[in-house]
């Protein structure tokens, strides 16, 4: 058998999201794909503090041998965190649009920093939902309106996490990871993005893609920060072939 892989979901989804790629990867391979924390039948409880840093830990638990790590958005933070702590782990690395929000740096990047910084204050009900802040979140990412047009399920799935990942955000905002730490990561990066992405999203991958000395960079024309649920059969040819090349790759 090669290398095996973990696929890490994006914040507010599952593991489904890499069911295609799972299926394609499982022939050859051990296949990862943990749920995280509070998600699935354990229920991170409001108003317990979360750091994305637990996630990381989880992951790294889970693997003991070098291993090909595949992320999107926050899951691709916590690859390449899990990259940064545990460089013995990453065989190779590919991101979709991760939240590497400590790559951007003024003054060069204030513009980009001031429209992440605009997101708003999670403000739990009883429930500890905050649906505006679920409606902000979602169209910040994917255009005005886009909350209101998802799916009844979907919204549903979002408000189970609703806490969580307000925490995901949260934290993940206070990350001050520079360019240069990522630097330190000799693993081969494939870094991937879509053209109609958030205009700060864009700035990351071109910046974080700059950082790393092993990245290759593919820009997807057309393509928003959904990609690898929208258009699933594009990013995972894209995330197969970087696997395939790099099946023989040490860290």
């Amino acid at each position: 058998m090669s290398a095996p892989a973990l696929l890490v979901h994006s914040g507010g989804f599952s593991p489904r999201q890499w069911r295609k790629l799972r299926e394609a990867l499982a022939p050859t391979r051990r296949v990862i794909a943990p749920e995280l924390l509070g998600y699935g039948e354990h229920r991170w409880p409001a108003p317990r503090p979360f750091h994305f840093r637990q996630d990381v830990e989880m992951l790294a638990g889970l693997l003991d041998e070098p291993t090909h790590l595949v992320g999107h958005s926050y899951g691709g933070l916590l690859v390449l965190q899990l990259a940064l702590a545990r460089p013995e782990l990453a065989r190779s690395i590919a991101v979709y649009e991760p939240v590497a929000f400590g790559v951007l740096e003024a003054p060069d990047d204030a513009d980009a920093l001031a429209s992440i910084g605009a997101l708003p204050t999670y403000q739990p009900d009883a429930d500890g939902v905050d649906e505006a802040w679920l409606a902000g979140f979602v169209d910040w990412w994917n255009g005005p309106g886009s909350w209101a047009r998802l799916p009844d399920d979907t919204r549903r799935a979002f408000r189970d996490v609703a806490w969580k990942l307000s925490e995901e955000v949260r934290t993940l905002g206070l990350d001050a990871t520079t360019r240069a730490e990522y630097a330190r990561i000799t693993a081969p990066a494939l870094v991937l993005g879509g053209a109609e992405t958030q205009p700060a999203e864009r700035r990351v991958v071109a910046r974080l893609a700059a950082a790393l000395p092993h990245a290759t960079l593919r820009v997807f024309p057309g393509l928003g920060h959904m990609g690898p649920i929208t258009h699933a059969a594009q990013i995972n040819e894209a995330i197969l072939a970087h696997i395939a090349a790099h099946d023989g790759a040490t860290a």
